[in-house]
């Protein structure tokens, strides 16, 4: 089964498929109305997409599996070059999308004891719509920008998680997201609800082969992080260089709640991705460690926002970026300390390596403190590989090449040291490959 382009009855097709009730039919529908009625962002790169030519689903496996012995074999096989088969046995859950669908997700017996559920959107919406009803939609509206009102009107696939009070997991879940087609849509939608006093470690990873027709990635994730609870969300995102990838992300954080996201953007096109924390709750935390590797043609246009409107609150966004063969690496962030958000504060940290002369780097920032009580503080630097320190390990007889790799995982250190162990050396070798 497969749909190209963007029509009403595009639309009705994908609901029909996937067997929803007329209630979500209608949110795809008004979706698809305010996606018309919307322009492209004015800011960040300059996307040139013909939405006629997208294929906005496609699937030739549309049954949720928890054993691999019951996925296409070609399938499995690609995976499990990948990685993604051996990545599992360090977790607690896995749910893999291969193009429109997602056709495996499996959890640990004893999660499913603790009534953890772990599953596609699709699935919660079925099993558990009164959970579902609550939160789809109300952090991120299908009006919030073009990209998330496309999302509102043709997602596919993507991961619901909720996790009951007082549940904490040893180990991470993860989801892995595979484009595999030209010109193909990816439009997954995300929803965690992390309930009170319970804890969430969420891994994802994607990636896509390279075409000489452009991809969309378009997801949209939805976290909830309630009282006392916290979760970290991680991505090691390496799209193929022909893959536009525009995300909203967005966490609301109640009362002493911690949110992490840890976000690493190296392949793609263009990017445009500002994971968001709208620190609610009083004593609520907020933190975005990104990394962003722009080569040649890239434009990674990535950053951070974080709404203080609780009192006390505190957010840290620390920004990594290297330009690098002509590339374009953007810092685009936004603070904001609302009146009521009294003793609050904000520490923003930016710094960017580039290493030749066609290479670009811009740090464009917003930061607003509307009451004398609280504070924001913003450092950006902006450096070369030094010559001296290329000298020095060269003289203990490094070769140049991988002294600049040295310099560079130091670099990025702050990145690594967040992940876990497995992921760390992934990311390792993908800066590797990328230089």
């Amino acid at each position: 089964m497969e749909i190209v382009g963007l029509t009403e009855e595009n639309i009705k097709k994908i609901s029909s498929i996937k067997g929803e009730s007329e209630a979500i039919k209608e949110f795809r529908l008004q979706s698809f109305r305010k996606f018309q009625k919307s322009a492209l962002p004015e800011f960040g790169p300059k996307t040139e997409i013909d939405f006629s030519k997208i294929i906005y689903y496609k699937s030739s496996d549309d049954t949720l599996r928890d054993d691999w012995n019951q996925v296409l074999k070609p399938i499995v096989d690609e995976l499990d070059t990948l990685g993604v088969l051996e990545s599992e046995t360090h977790l607690d859950g896995m749910g893999v999308q291969y193009e429109s669908e997602v056709i495996y997700h499996n959890m640990l017996e004893e999660l499913k004891s603790k009534n953890v559920i772990f599953t596609s959107i699709e699935e919660a919406m079925r099993n558990y719509p009164d959970i579902v009803e609550k939160y789809f939609g109300k952090i991120v509206s299908n009006d919030e920008n073009k990209f998330a009102s496309l999302n509102g009107a043709v997602f596919s696939g993507g991961s619901f998680i909720y996790i009951p009070p007082h549940t904490h997991l040893k180990r991470p879940l993860q989801s892995y997201f595979r484009i595999n087609s030209r010109n193909m849509g990816q439009f997954e939608r995300t929803l965690i609800v992390v309930d009170d006093d319970s804890s969430l470690h969420y891994v994802e990873g994607c990636t896509a082969p390279t075409y000489s027709e452009s991809s969309l990635h378009a997801a949209v994730v939805e976290i909830y992080v309630g009282c006392g609870s916290k979760c970290r969300y991680s991505t090691i995102q390496n799209w193929a260089p022909n893959v536009y990838n525009l995300v909203t992300k967005r966490a609301l954080v109640d009362t002493d709640g911690v949110m992490e996201w840890i976000d690493g953007n190296i392949g793609s096109y263009k990017t445009m991705k500002y994971p968001c924390c709208v620190l609610k709750g009083d004593r609520s935390q907020g933190t975005c460690i990104t990394i962003s590797v722009a080569s040649s043609s890239q434009e990674q246009d990535s950053g951070a926002r974080m709404i203080h409107l609780g009192r006390n609150t505190k957010s840290n966004i620390i920004s990594k970026s290297i330009a690098q063969n002509g590339g374009n690496a953007t810092y685009r962030g936004k603070v904001k300390i609302s009146k009521e958000a009294h003793s609050s504060e904000a520490i923003v940290k930016c710094d960017t390596l580039i290493l030749d002369e066609k290479s670009k780097s811009d740090t464009i920032v917003t930061n607003s403190c509307h009451n004398k009580s609280s504070n924001i503080e913003h450092e950006a630097t902006v450096s070369k590989i030094s010559d001296d320190n290329l000298f020095y390990l060269m003289s203990r007889g490094i070769s140049k090449n991988e002294a600049m790799e040295l310099i560079i995982l130091g670099f990025l250190e702050k990145f690594r040291e967040e992940l876990p162990m497995e992921y760390a050396v992934e990311l390792n070798q993908l800066i590797k490959k990328n230089l």
